[in-house]
């Protein structure tokens, strides 16, 4: 008689491809925690950049000193209430904890977003995490020293000349706010297409598709973002977006299931 082997009776687990499915209330819990560890992370790092707040506003008012400058405006900004400088430093020092923590950030979405993925999905942490990074801090860049110095240079430069400008500390620090902040999270547009595309939802050939759509939305978009009300200002908004959205369908193209499955296909056959 045949002897069984212990392997026989006890074979080796095969590893899931795919971990286990959450139910929706793990999905919130797990969903929660990331945004705790993401609050905490920014608040840390926004608490280590008050201690420079005053060289971290003298880089945001840059741009503004250099168009009154320009002009031949008094070089100064002002402010109303006497808790206005306070405020603003703490805006300052947000946005600033925001951009420096951004990889932790990135890497809670990162944690939130894997358990769904494949194994072989998850090897595209790495080219996340860094275009991810880079893309934010891009756009950040972007709308400090182009499109924010055009919206200066309009407003103060071609529509204000004939006034005095007295400018509000509070109001300058939301419109840096907006322009710096929003780009940034619009160069984000690829790294959204990406998780749409590797799951499934979206195709590069729908993208292409509706193009003419997509066009349409940017500019909408951009016209809704940008700090001023010209046409200059919009399309200053909308190129970059245009080009990532091309981009965006390249990348669609590649990690779209359809093309790995081609992919795999290919290499078996070798």
């Amino acid at each position: 008689m045949s002897e069984v082997t212990t392997d026989a009776l006890n074979p080796p687990e095969v590893e899931p491809e795919r971990m286990a499915s959450m139910s929706f209330l793990e999905h919130l819990e797990e969903l929660r925690k990331r945004i705790f560890h993401a609050l905490i992370a920014v608040g840390c790092g926004m608490g280590i950049c008050w201690w420079y707040h005053e060289a971290l506003f003298g880089f945001m008012q840059r741009p503004i000193m250099e168009v009154l400058k320009r002009n031949g405006l008094p070089e100064k900004l002002v402010y109303m209430t006497p808790v206005e400088p306070f405020n603003l430093y703490l805006k300052v020092s947000a946005l600033a904890g925001l951009f420096v923590t951004s990889p932790y950030v990135l890497y809670q979405v990162w944690l939130f977003i894997s358990p769904g993925l494949y194994r072989r999905e998850k090897r595209y942490a790495a080219p996340f995490m860094a275009s991810s990074i880079f893309l934010f801090v891009a756009g950040g860049y972007f709308g400090y020293r182009v499109v924010y110095p055009a919206a200066l240079d309009f407003f103060i430069g071609h529509m204000g000349t004939q006034f005095t400008a007295m400018i509000n500390i509070h109001e300058y620090a939301d419109l840096f706010l907006t322009v710096v902040l929003g780009l940034g999270l619009v160069f984000e547009m690829p790294i959204l297409i990406f998780f749409l595309a590797l799951m499934g939802v979206v195709s590069a050939g729908w993208m292409w598709r509706n193009i003419r759509y997509a066009i349409l939305g940017i500019f909408i978009i951009a016209g809704a973002l940008a700090p001023t009300p010209d046409i200059s200002s919009m399309v200053i908004f909308a190129m970059p977006m245009l080009a990532l959205y091309v981009a965006s369908i390249a990348i669609a193209w590649y990690v779209h299931p359809a093309q790995r499955k081609a992919r795999d296909a290919r290499k078996a056959q070798v």
